[in-house]
């Protein structure tokens, strides 16, 4: 295997003319690194990026704490992360944080001790740990899908507006008693929507009503659970709205075990146009994020942060879309 010695001594100069070629890290005369480049060409050199990323003080790698992996939400998401990425030369780690602070904090300490030039994290309920420790590191990180800090950069949803239209869209089918499945409870995502479904409610005059919002979904089986407390109120709800992915499954599982039918007996939307919301009986009606373009531009914040640490800080909104099939109530043909 050739060595930086072997290309120095095949093009007649020192091997710290080399490295300089190499990493960049000098300035040094266009016929001088001519014969370098032919030099390494020649000797099949190839150079141990580990060194040249020690020489730079970068490693050329990006990190992903994020929880859910398995989630088609957020593995649509990491590889949008990943594509954009790899576009600009750069790896990526990635870490399931398991939604807990104290994983989250081991994984941003791995991560930074393993010099990732930044990371994209997507916050726990209680991520304060793990951001003071990114501060104090000084390490570049974009907070993603979870808006939880403006000193940081964000890219995320605008969660309130994508409550909006479902809850519209339900109040103009007739509905006035909605029930909300709520998703992990302190999640910013949570809040947001949990505020945009009793916006609107007021916006039209009607009286929200505590035992209608069922909070703590973070799992199929907890959705399921707090789904079935609602259909078992005196008054039950007329329509449901699951605030994720998860819970729109966990909540058309009670459903269905009541013995009772999506829309006839009860209309059902929720978060998330995932690839077989299209295929169950009905036919899901949601709001469908854009989780590729999300990626993308955590992505390219990252990448902008990492070369200028001193740019204002940023926080993106992306735009939801109302994706109306059969399970709200309207008919087989509307999409």
């Amino acid at each position: 295997m050739a060595t930086i010695v072997d290309v120095a001594r095949r093009a007649g100069v020192s091997a710290s003319t080399v490295s300089h070629v190499v990493n960049g890290t000098r300035p040094v005369r266009p016929e001088t690194s001519r014969l370098v480049e032919e030099a390494i060409a020649a000797t099949g050199y190839s150079p141990n990026s580990i060194a040249r990323s020690l020489a730079r003080q970068a490693t050329n790698s990006v990190g992903i704490a994020i929880s859910a992996i398995s989630n088609p939400y957020f593995s649509d998401m990491i590889c949008a992360i990943e594509s954009e990425c790899a576009r600009l030369g750069l790896m990526v780690f990635l870490s399931d944080t398991q939604d807990d602070p104290d994983q989250e904090l081991r994984v941003v300490q791995a991560l930074h001790q393993r010099r990732a030039d930044g990371i994209i994290l997507a916050a726990s309920a209680a991520p304060e740990r793990a951001l003071k420790y990114l501060e104090e590191a000084g390490t570049p990180c974009v907070l993603v899908d979870r808006l939880a800090a403006r000193r940081f950069d964000q890219v995320g949803l605008h969660n309130r507006r994508a409550m909006a239209l479902l809850v519209e869209h339900l109040i103009g089918h007739g509905h006035r008693r909605i029930g909300m499945i709520a998703g992990h409870p302190g999640f910013a995502t949570t809040l947001e929507r949990v505020d945009g479904f009793h916006s609107v409610l007021r916006r039209h005059g009607i009286a929200a009503d505590p035992a209608l919002l069922s909070g703590g979904s973070g799992s199929v089986a907890a959705a399921a659970t707090a789904t079935s407390r609602l259909l078992g109120l005196v008054a039950r709800p007329t329509a449901i709205v699951a605030g994720n992915n998860l819970a729109t499954i966990g909540a058309m599982r009670a459903i269905r075990a009541a013995g009772l039918r999506v829309p006839a007996d009860i209309a059902l939307v929720g978060f998330d146009d995932f690839e077989w919301a299209d295929c169950f009986e009905p036919r899901l009606t949601v709001v469908a994020q854009p989780c590729v373009e999300l990626g993308r531009r955590a992505a390219a914040l990252l990448i902008e942060r990492i070369r200028n640490a001193d740019a204002p800080r940023r926080t993106i909104r992306l735009q939801p879309t109302l994706v109306v099939r059969t399970s709200c109530g309207c008919a087989e043909a509307a999409r």
